[in-house]
């Protein structure tokens, strides 16, 4: 990187920061573990079980112990990097820095597609739930999806301490129906249900837990991811966190583990008490693991509706992390510029609405959920990789810089986080070939704006390009 890289568009007026200023101090580590929790839980109530007619029972249970373990190793490097550079940037923040202005739009650009494509697809959810659950005799479709963003985003728009504690409480809901969940299922567990897929014996190591034999471990990582997809937006909150150098890598962690031991509790309890053969396509997995095809009992019906809340926790966390994502790259120039304006209440009010009108959008004219999910998945992958490398070129070219946490293990542990990152994006190719050529056509549209033009009109006043020139600058003076 060079000081030349980092100077970037000097236009900006005077009153420019004073204008994206977002309110400081509003989130302790409490609201902020809430909301790596928020961003996730959906995930234990849906979608997960469909990695089972990839892999079967064994298969998805490798690919979430490998999928987990990349999330461990990638939570520990965040942590680390967003000790050192608490903004609102997140991902994009720490790739700016350490891959330069092409490297914080490759990974920003990938972020945002997570955090646009996944609200648009849980609405869809929630509208399936609200179906099936015949609340006041909605069905799904285009005015349930409507009245998702309208009600969400406006909280939003009130405040982020108000939006963070409403999350705070949705999540406790949701998390407090998992507990209950497995302890009702697990008291009809029987073992042989684990392995009951029929068995493909023309795929290569296949048995009775693998039943789609070695390349199902594969296929079913990116469902194996659902069980922690999101918990890597935590640092989007640090602007708006007190204290973020210590509170980020508490929430960070506690976070994480919470998701693991939800993960490990729902797995088993739902294969186990109905089969994995019963759950493997169902969109309610909870639900038929209580009940299978015999009439709703009092436990499902309460698992039903906390599926909800689960759906609307992550629903409307995530509108909080695209929002942040899209101020940081707007702030810095990336995006254009009026995209990073704050309202009397310090929140980027066409950060939330612009997003949401695309989500809703998408939403309402394709129907198609699952294949949003698989596009918000591509762009995720993309950005742990850039994300994990971030921390292993900051620690190999700035080895001195105060680093107020450290991960453990150091690249090591970053480097499993890289190596499992690329191996789930291939993987997302095998599940869903049109979803990635989707997302890779959304990218290369990005990347041919960011070549044109906003490269040219970066803002140096911006966070993140301060931190940059002031690196590019100490890097030149100890060369010299």
């Amino acid at each position: 990187m060079t000081l030349e890289d980092t100077t970037g568009d000097k236009t900006a007026p005077d009153d420019y920061l004073e204008r994206r200023a977002l309110r400081r101090g509003s989130a302790g580590w409490l609201l902020l573990t809430g909301l790596g929790v928020a961003y996730v839980v959906s995930g234990d109530f849906s979608g997960w079980n469909i990695g089972l007619s990839k892999g079967g029972f064994g298969g998805l249970a490798v690919a979430t112990v490998l999928m987990g373990a990349m999330y461990a190793c990638l939570v520990f490097a965040l942590a680390e990097l967003s000790a050192i550079l608490p903004t609102a940037g997140g991902g994009y923040g720490f790739a700016r820095r350490a891959l330069g202005t092409w490297g914080g739009f490759l990974t920003g650009t990938a972020i945002l597609i997570e955090y646009i494509l996944a609200p648009a697809a849980i609405s869809i959810f929630i509208g399936d739930y609200v179906e099936s659950l015949g609340l006041f005799g909605l069905e799904s479709g285009w005015p349930v999806y409507l009245a998702c963003f309208v009600i969400f985003i406006g909280i939003h728009l009130w405040g982020v301490g108000e939006a963070l504690r409403f999350s705070l409480i949705v999540t406790a809901i949701a998390v407090a129906a998992l507990v209950i969940f497995a302890l009702g299922a697990l008291s009809d567990f029987h073992v042989d249900g684990l392995n009951d897929i029929p068995v493909d014996t023309d795929a290569l190591g296949s048995n009775s837990w693998l039943p789609y034999g070695l390349l199902g471990i594969w296929a079913a990582f990116p469902f194996g991811m659902w069980f922690f997809l999101g918990v890597e937006g935590v640092p989007l909150a640090a602007e708006e966190a007190k204290d973020p150098v210590r509170s980020m890598p508490k929430a960070l962690a506690i976070s994480m583990g919470i998701l693991v031991l939800l993960a490990v509790m729902t797995f088993f309890a739902s294969t186990g008490a109905r089969g994995s053969a019963a759950i493997q396509e169902a969109g309610n997995p909870l639900v038929v693991a209580l009940q299978g095809d015999g009439d709703p009992t009092l436990l499902s019906r309460f698992v039903n509706y906390a599926g909800l809340a689960g759906l609307v926790a992550s629903f409307f966390s995530l509108i909080y992390a695209g929002s942040r994502q899209l101020f940081a790259l707007s702030r810095a120039g990336y995006l254009p510029r009026f995209l990073s304006l704050t309202s009397r209440r310090k929140s980027p009010y066409l950060g939330l609405l612009i997003p949401g009108a695309i989500g809703f959008a998408l939403a309402a004219g394709t129907g198609n959920g699952a294949r949003m999910l698989n596009i918000a998945v591509f762009g995720a992958t993309i950005s742990y990789a850039l994300m994990a490398l971030s921390h292993i070129v900051l620690r190999r070219r700035e080895p001195e810089l105060h680093r107020p946490y450290r991960t453990p293990g150091g690249v090591a542990t970053s480097s499993v986080a890289f190596v499992l990152a690329l191996s789930a994006l291939v993987a997302t190719f095998l599940v869903d070939k049109d979803a990635a050529f989707i997302a890779l056509g959304v990218y290369v549209i990005a990347l041919a704006y960011f070549a044109f033009y906003s490269r040219k009109h970066l803002v140096a006043k911006a966070p993140e390009e301060e931190f940059a020139a002031l690196a590019a600058a100490e890097a030149e003076l100890e060369r010299d």
